[in-house]
């Protein structure tokens, strides 16, 4: 079956796409009190009705916003997530699977893609800090928020709209819209307001309960039924074919749906594409003059790909460090068995920045913000971001 059908098959279902993606157009505004603004609202009010959001006060156009097919949280948000222990998760998720991995102080918990492709958006609390992990299909875009504004915790859901198909969520406290990408409040009354991002990785399931045995592991026991295991997007990920629900212009310098890493300090950003990583899995470089490097290992599988997640075919994933320790900065190289070797010491080192045997072994590296996405996306929203190539 592909997408479309799929798609149209979730509509009716009222569990359909709800978008992905990350962008640009998150800048601040104020609240007119004039005439244009209360013609903005009022046209908001007629396009969008049930919603309270205050559209007076965007950043964006309102025609910006597309609709993914299903009503708000027509795809559901999970707000009362359930965890079971690693052997109870091995009865679900096969080796290859991709689990999104948040780690605070001693604590490790994985969310399995396999449950955020139907839901989107998972409202938690990790070692008493309230979270939002998010993740958009159209857009493979999985990224963590810490859900604390100015004072207040939200809990999020999504709108069911799009813009550059890209998730947009709302907040319940304020019905704000935010762009899934940059963690921006495009519309209403937090406008302007940016959602704290939290240090996160795709890694296979395998290297998850490998790298942290007491790690806990968000259960399938969501409130929901849904077909886990088996994806709602089957042959999405054709790099060279048009995204889904996306019109605007495709930047000719990659496939639009080439998986790249996306490093980003400040302003500045940099995109490495998963076709280099293949050749060659270790990259490094400087950004807004901060020093990276990426690791690349195969062996996760793909949840836009087959039909089972499990089954589908080998995507890799990545690992960003600041690569200086101590004082002293690494080169890394690429090594047998998904490992990587430091020059400096012959200190090998995993995917996730520790070293696991050699002189620093114990140690670890410095995770930096990065997310795994396809090229349309980050061309959307940062039309001048660098290639590595």
């Amino acid at each position: 079956m592909n997408v479309a059908s799929r798609w149209a098959l979730g509509v009716a279902a009222g569990v359909v796409l709800a978008g992905c993606g990350s962008g640009g157009g998150g800048g601040h505004g104020s609240a007119p009190a004039d005439q244009a603004g209360a013609d903005r609202a009022q046209a908001g009010h007629a396009q969008f009705p049930g919603w309270t959001t205050d559209f007076a006060r965007a950043s964006v156009s309102l025609k910006e916003f597309k609709s993914g097919g299903p009503p708000r949280d027509g795809i559901p948000p999970i707000d009362r997530p359930r965890f079971v222990a690693v052997a109870d998760a091995d009865r679900f998720l096969g080796a290859r699977e991709p689990v999104i991995v948040v780690q605070s102080g001693r604590t490790a918990r994985a969310y399995p893609v396999q449950i955020l492709v139907w839901h989107e958006i998972v409202n938690d609390v990790l070692d008493g800090r309230p979270i939002a992990v998010t993740y958009c299909p159209l857009c493979n875009s999985a990224l963590v928020f810490d859900r604390r504004v100015k004072g207040s915790t939200l809990r999020f859901g999504t709108t069911g709209l799009l813009r550059n198909s890209d998730l947009v969520m709302w907040d319940r406290q304020t019905q704000s819209w935010w762009q899934q990408f940059n963690g921006t409040a495009l519309v209403g009354r937090l406008l302007g307001s940016r959602l704290r991002p939290l240090s996160s990785q795709v890694l296979s399931w395998q290297d998850f309960r490998e790298r942290y045995p007491d790690g806990s592991v968000l259960s399938r026991k969501t409130g929901f039924s849904r077909d886990y295991g088996h994806s709602p997007y089957p042959g999405y990920e054709r790099p060279g074919e048009r995204p889904f629900l996306y019109d605007g212009r495709l930047d000719a310098r990659l496939p639009p749906k080439e998986r790249v890493v996306l490093v980003s300090s400040g302003d500045a950003s940099v995109v490495v594409p998963f076709s280099r990583l293949r050749r060659e899995p270790v990259a490094d470089g400087v950004v807004a003059g901060r020093p990276y490097v990426v690791l690349f290992k195969r062996g996760v599988a793909s949840a836009l790909d087959g039909d089972a997640i499990a089954d589908s075919r080998d995507v890799g994933t990545v690992g960003v460090f600041d690569p200086r320790l101590s004082g002293r900065r690494l080169t890394f190289a690429g090594a047998v068995g998904g490992q990587f070797r430091d020059e400096e010491t012959g200190s090998r080192w995993d995917v996730t920045g520790r070293a696991v045997t050699g002189e620093l072994r114990g140690r670890r590296l410095r995770p930096l913000q990065h997310d795994e996405q396809f090229w349309f996306a980050v061309a959307a929203f940062l039309p001048d971001a660098r290639i590595a190539r």
